[in-house]
């Protein structure tokens, strides 16, 4: 999905472990991003922020839906471009229709991963199809560290069988949790996972102590350890710890994203769809972008490629985790 805000953010952030212990949970809410147009389709974005712009190499997550497509007219995101990332698309309710100028035609289904590596630049568009009519989901992207950022273009896609825990299950869709695997390669270490926990229920995990964890939850009441998370919220984890607990306090079923990485330990920029090392990096990629070179071309898409917003009058400034 396009960061297609009228001002996109622009960053630059690091992550790395401090010698201080934070909070057990730090508590992040997201704010409400329209993605363009007259009949914008509105998401709950959670990263980045100013007060935690990275868990792992995790660096940009928005939380959409239910989504009534007949009132909206569901997503129709024409070409754009990505450089030194990848994006990771996953569903809860409805279909995606993705094309890439790597050739990949593909569909993004409830519990089925789509991985794309943008690296030293792709582009792709995104439409959800005519039989959709609640989309529903994430979307989700990986910065790639300093020796895979100009990497080649890649496209990936994952069904994980469902884990069965005592009290709910997981889809485990990047790294490992909870006995089982995802065969999906990352250029760093990387855990995504879907949670379903019972009501009533509280399920602990064994995680890995040299992550950091981001638990998004998208239905229920939940409390995370001690601390109550809503719809929404994000639960952050400082490394540390080797295990995780969720309790469901509300009467359905809570459905959770979970994920994680090692601390990321370099500085990015990141502005519209692009992530740089300098600001230098970021105007050459929009200039390319906007003269037709490096991105290479969608084809089956009816439409124009989108535009790339105008560049702030100043260089992108250093915007860093709060610790």
């Amino acid at each position: 999905m396009s960061n297609t805000e009228v001002h996109p953010a622009e960053l630059r952030c690091g992550g790395r472990l401090d010698a201080a212990r934070p909070p057990a949970v730090e508590v992040l809410t997201a704010r409400d991003v329209p993605l363009g147009g007259p009949r914008a389709m509105t998401v709950r974005r959670t990263l980045p922020q100013r007060a935690r712009t990275l868990i792992g190499a995790w660096c940009f997550a928005d939380h959409y839906g239910p989504d009534d497509v007949a009132a909206t007219g569901g997503m129709d995101v024409a070409p754009h471009p990505h450089t030194g990332l990848q994006t990771v698309s996953w569903l809860f309710s409805g279909e995606i229709e993705h094309r890439d100028s790597l050739g990949s035609h593909a569909f993004v289904r409830p519990g089925e991963l789509n991985l794309m590596t943008g690296g030293l630049g792709i582009c792709h568009s995104e439409v959800s199809t005519p039989g959709t009519t609640i989309l529903h989901g994430v979307q989700l992207w990986v910065a790639l560290p300093g020796e895979h950022r100009d990497t080649a273009r890649d496209f990936q896609h994952y069904a994980p069988a469902p884990v069965p825990l005592d009290g709910g299950r997981a889809l485990v869709f990047l790294g490992t949790l909870a006995g089982d695997t995802s065969p999906v390669r990352t250029f760093t270490p990387l855990l995504g996972a879907e949670l379903s926990v019972d009501p009533g229920a509280t399920i602990t995990l064994d995680i890995d102590p040299a992550f950091e964890h981001g638990l998004l939850v998208d239905t229920g009441d939940v409390r995370l350890e001690d601390t109550a998370l809503r719809p929404a919220d994000l639960g952050y984890l400082a490394p540390g710890r080797t295990a995780l607990t969720v309790a469901n306090t509300g009467p359905d079923r809570a459905r959770l994203v979970l994920l994680g990485g090692p601390p990321f330990g370099e500085e990015i920029v990141m502005w519209w769809n692009f992530i740089g090392r300098t600001h230098e990096d970021i105007v050459q990629a929009r200039q390319d972008w906007a003269e037709g070179r490096r991105f290479g071309e969608v084809r089956g898409y009816a439409g124009d490629p989108l535009p790339a917003p105008e560049l702030p009058t100043v260089a992108l400034k250093p915007r860093g985790n709060r610790h």
